[in-house]
């Protein structure tokens, strides 16, 4: 009886020792890269906990003060993402959230070669260009690279861009913009405007005021009207938490 019971435990505890590699593989089964500004750098938190989420290794790249023409001089540079990374990211997400048309095409160029480098700030909607160019670009040319993985296949590596809201529905320039740009690509959308739970439309009923003030420390004036900026850092804030549960959200619909 003790030996059959020896057994057992030996039985047991080989099962789960060999179960625990899989599992820590099933928890980091994807990698996102994030490229944005002050909404988006690591102090704020929704980022790293809607990869927790969904089981994904963050790689933050968000730094504040920057643009999406910093982003675009770091993709030219070779700083954004190294060629390793690049082969193991799955997802690039984009939250540079300045209040300025991301969409106009009037000025676009056909190859992102075409573009002068380094970007100024004076054109949003051509360092988007260049950068959703360059990195549909580079991933489909993984399959030149004998060393890649994707080499010698049909399509390269997949592409996947992400694009985000801002964190309300008060910079209404840069919203809708952004979503027409997801429209043209055929681009996910993380809608934390649509979701974070209050609009610019109404104001807050005790306060008088828009409801985003609740959770900042600053505001912004946008189109004459005064409304919260930063929300509160901080991965235990609740804004932080609710934006991380919608990134989740809109992950889990993109990888299985």
């Amino acid at each position: 009886m003790k030996r059959l019971e020896t057994l057992i435990l030996s039985i047991l505890l080989l099962t789960f020792v060999t179960a625990l590699p899989a599992q820590e593989d099933n928890e980091n089964r994807y990698t996102f890269l994030l490229t944005g500004a002050s909404f988006a750098s690591p102090n704020n938190g929704w980022f790293e906990v809607g990869c927790q989420l969904t089981g994904a290794t963050p790689l933050n790249r968000a730094i504040g003060g920057e643009a999406i023409a910093d982003a675009a001089n770091r993709m030219a540079e070779g700083t954004l993402y190294s060629k390793e990374e690049l082969e193991e990211v799955d997802a690039l997400v984009i939250m540079q959230v300045h209040d300025r048309d991301v969409f106009g095409s009037s000025t676009l160029k056909e190859e992102y070669t075409d573009y002068e480098i380094p970007f100024d700030r004076s054109n949003y909607a051509a360092a988007f260009d260049y950068v959703i160019k360059r990195y549909l670009t580079e991933c489909y040319n993984l399959k030149f690279d004998e060393k890649s993985r994707y080499y010698n296949t049909r399509m390269g590596k997949p592409a996947v861009i992400v694009l985000c809201t801002d964190w309300h529905d008060g910079r209404v320039t840069y919203n809708t913009s952004i979503r027409k740009l997801a429209e043209k690509w055929g681009f996910p959308v993380v809608e934390f405007d649509k979701y974070i739970g209050f609009s610019k439309n109404s104001v807050h009923p005790v306060t008088r005021e828009q409801t985003s003030l609740l959770f900042t420390g600053d505001n912004q004036q946008i189109a004459g009207e005064k409304f919260g900026w930063h929300p509160e850092n901080g991965r235990d804030s609740y804004i932080q938490r609710r934006m991380g549960a919608i990134f989740a959200d809109t992950m889990r619909k993109i990888f299985p």
